[in-house]
């Protein structure tokens, strides 16, 4: 049994001390609408019940799908660098960045150097960039495979990218780990599913991502950004891959979105006959520690590869 944690949008703050000059681009938006709305509901200490709950449960591997930070500030980059330490061993802890992390063009590259211990893959000694995803780590009979849909965008804006090489090199990376029995994991910021999030927050490239799906297969894909627990599925009928969301870690009780949680997958049997337990944990009251919110039995493609040639 491999067991795997998932957190998503921890948006840390509180945010460093800010000059004008950093306010001279987008960053301007993002510090209002911190100042009017997120340090109101993300709450370190909410962080900290949850990452605490985590490690009270051991799992094997903590997946982050993203968005640590808020206006990808060099001092929240670093300060992101150190919560990743308290977090756990880089072995044991996989991160994929999410578009606040690459606010502004600039931002990315110092993300990739800062983060490079939690973005690397298995046997991997070159520096993290763009070309560098998917990466590829494998933990017991568990291939966990990082996606980054990434990108500076204009303001008022939070899309994704899934472009064509990336793609490419994902598929590779699904094919080549299906030859080994592995249960394979996607981790990706943005939702690759339609209709999950507004316009201005969705991803470009989605059926460029099912038919990777179809062509390869998976048998799950973890994702954050919507600040929501969802759960949808794609793939061909017969063959859906379950794809998993999850509130914000720093969220606190009583705004607009769900309080804090995280998602413990329980995985089980062997190829073609994968069990896969979900069991979401969160927050629900102010003064109230993490519980069991819901706990399912996901479906998991028989085989997951080669689903459709076109």
């Amino acid at each position: 049994m491999f067991r795997l944690a998932h957190i998503s949008d921890a948006h840390l703050g509180p945010l460093p001390d800010v000059t004008y000059r950093d306010l001279a681009s987008k960053r301007v938006l993002g510090y209002v609408n911190w100042q009017r709305n997120r340090r109101r509901h993300m709450h370190d200490a909410v962080i900290d019940t949850i990452v605490a709950d985590i490690k009270a449960n051991a799992p094997d591997h903590l997946a982050v799908t993203g968005d640590l930070v808020n206006l990808a500030l060099d001092g929240e980059i670093e300060m992101a660098k150190h919560w990743l330490e308290t977090l756990g061993s880089p072995h044991d802890v996989s991160v994929v960045p999410g578009n606040h992390d690459a606010y502004v063009p600039g931002a990315f590259d110092k993300v990739c150097r800062a983060w490079a211990p939690w973005m690397t893959g298995d046997g991997v000694n070159s520096p993290v960039d763009r070309n560098s995803f998917p990466y590829l780590r494998v933990r017991g009979d568990v291939a966990l495979i990082g996606v980054t849909t990434a990108r500076a965008t204009a303001p008022f804006m939070a899309n994704g990218f899934f472009m064509e090489g990336q793609a490419e090199r994902l598929g590779k990376v699904l094919d080549d780990t299906a030859k080994q029995g592995l249960f394979r994991i996607i981790m990706i910021h943005h939702p690759p599913v339609r209709g999950a999030v507004p316009q201005h927050k969705r991803l470009f490239g989605i059926a460029r991502f099912h038919k990777v799906i179809r062509r390869h297969g998976a048998e799950l894909v973890l994702h954050g950004h919507s600040h929501l627990p969802s759960l949808f599925t794609i793939g061909t009928r017969g063959a859906k891959v379950p794809v998993v969301g999850v509130a914000a870690a720093g969220q606190a009780p009583g705004g607009k979105h769900p309080a804090a949680q995280y998602n413990l997958f329980e995985i089980g049997g062997e190829r073609g006959n994968w069990r896969l337990r979900l069991t979401r944990r969160g927050l629900t009251g102010p003064a109230m520690p993490p519980s069991d919110l819901q706990t399912m039995d996901l479906d998991v493609p028989a085989d997951g590869r080669q689903l459709v040639r076109s």
